[in-house]
């Protein structure tokens, strides 16, 4: 009797420990076939990563002028073996779609001029100041060696001196006559160049709500002004001009197509604005942006502006100098002007 029940544990403790080691090895088996999937998932995004490359990258727009009129500038295509590990930004813009597209292996950025505030953070040391947006630091930039440099029109003029320092310099800026494309544009070549095509169409997906949106509203008003302060004088934007987008975009109605195309927009008096007198007037604060002590609600609204009907309705908008002058082209900065005007036209 003894002996049967000694045979009795035994089996039991040789069936449990097969049980233990058929477990054991099942495990076994599912942490290598998840530690293989997780290789194959990096593999698969290492491949894709790479596939993109050689890359070759058209600039947003062929050619420049400069303001005065008296350069031309021609960008040319630039072909990338790798991807860029090591990033120079001039244009605010195209830092802020890098920024929202989460694009690492940025080590430069114009801090000496005004950022805006949603890029403060590229104000802080881990990142090279390379001069302001007019006046590039040159032997700043040779000396953290850069696998490309990133530029639009305020830069033009040293375009051959970035050349020197890399032959990847790509113009990402944006056009006056087209400037809703050539924002789009910019977006495509960081989507590409770093692997964020995702997230990017994520991210332009946000603007359709916005654009249907303030598309509504400006249906709501007749007429409407684009204008720019600066140190007390104005400037006015009509469809053809870096503003024109409020009109063609945005969907405004502007009050007047007879305003002359300018980079800054046409000089334009307080009593021209009283002689079209739109419904909504839009200012942009062009010495707050540049750093300036902007006096624009006291200038603005003389006995003059008083008579029009943006006064009398509460529809005179001060929008964001740094936002509009300054940081435009940009994932984040393009919501947010719409976001602007949907928060003020509300109200």
């Amino acid at each position: 009797m003894k002996k049967w029940k000694l045979a009795s544990v035994l089996l039991v403790l040789i069936l449990m420990l097969a049980a233990c080691g058929s477990n054991e090895e099942a495990n076994t088996e599912k942490t290598d076939d998840t530690n293989a999937a997780a290789d194959q998932k990096e593999t698969a995004q290492e491949e894709q990563t790479t596939s993109a490359y050689p890359l070759t990258v058209s600039p947003t727009v062929a050619s420049s002028d400069s303001m005065d009129g008296s350069a031309s500038y021609t960008y040319e295509d630039v072909t990338f073996e790798t991807m860029p590990e090591k990033i120079v930004v001039f244009d605010y813009g195209f830092l802020d779609t890098l920024d929202a597209l989460g694009v690492e292996g940025i080590i430069g950025v114009a801090k000496d001029s005004t950022l805006p505030a949603h890029l403060e953070k590229y104000s802080g040391d881990e990142y090279v100041s390379i001069g302001n947006l007019k006046e590039p630091l040159l032997e700043d930039i040779a000396e953290i060696g850069p696998d490309v440099i990133f530029i639009s029109g305020r830069q033009s003029a040293f375009l051959d001196q970035l050349k020197e320092i890399t032959p990847n310099v790509v113009f990402v800026g944006t056009s006056q006559d087209d400037y809703w494309n050539t924002f789009l544009a910019s977006v495509d070549i960081a989507a590409k160049m770093f692997n964020k095509e995702a997230e990017a169409e994520d991210y332009l997906a946000k603007f359709d709500t916005a654009l249907d949106e303030v598309k509504t509203l400006a249906g709501n008003f007749d007429t409407s002004l684009v204008t720019m302060y600066n140190e007390g004088k104005l400037s006015g934007f009509a469809t053809n001009s870096r503003f024109g987008y409020m009109y063609d975009v945005y969907g405004f109605t502007p009050v007047t197509e007879d305003i002359e195309a300018s980079s800054h927009g046409s000089n334009f008096g307080f009593e021209a604005i009283l002689d079209l007198d739109p419904q909504v007037l839009f200012v942009i604060d062009r010495t707050a942006a540049t750093g300036g002590e902007s006096n624009i609600k006291a200038d603005m609204e003389n006995d003059i502006i008083k008579k029009t009907q943006a006064y009398e309705n509460n529809r005179i908008v001060y929008l964001d100098g740094p936002l509009w002058y300054l940081s435009g082209g940009g994932l984040q900065s393009e919501l947010a002007k719409i976001e602007e005007i949907l928060a003020e036209l509300k109200s």
